[in-house]
């Protein structure tokens, strides 16, 4: 059982950055591949990010390339989504996600375990 916790949402405005933190249990972090998702209202949930087991690789969605940077720390059983430039459409519930059988996919199917999601509203 991974239990995954995520904070650092809030409201900003438009041009801003945020830090999203996600924290995990369990002593096998460094398997897992580890995804970012965000679900505006109204809307399905959609990719975001995502980052390989080491680090050593992570994949964005095309409309956050250059604005979000994915990363994690092992260590402390934690991956982070920094978020800058913010825009209005980046409004959403932004979840993180677990893939224990370590692929790193854009695929929502993917992930076996989710945490409960964390707030951002981007004001424009």
């Amino acid at each position: 059982q991974v239990q995954l916790v995520e904070s650092g949402g809030g409201l900003v405005q438009a041009g801003g950055s945020l830090r999203l933190s996600c924290a995990a249990s369990g002593r096998t972090f460094s398997s897992y591949a580890m995804g970012w998702f965000r679900q505006a209202p109204g809307k399905e949930r959609e990719f975001v990010a995502t980052i390989s087991r080491s680090g050593d690789m992570t994949r964005y969605t095309d409309s956050v390339k250059g604005r979000f940077t994915i990363s994690r720390d092992n260590a402390k059983n934690a991956v982070y989504l920094q978020i800058d430039s913010l825009k209005a459409e980046d409004t959403a519930v932004y979840f993180c996600a677990a893939c224990t059988w370590g692929a790193a996919t854009s695929v929502a199917g993917g992930y076996d375990y989710w945490g409960q999601g964390t707030q951002v509203t981007v004001s424009s």
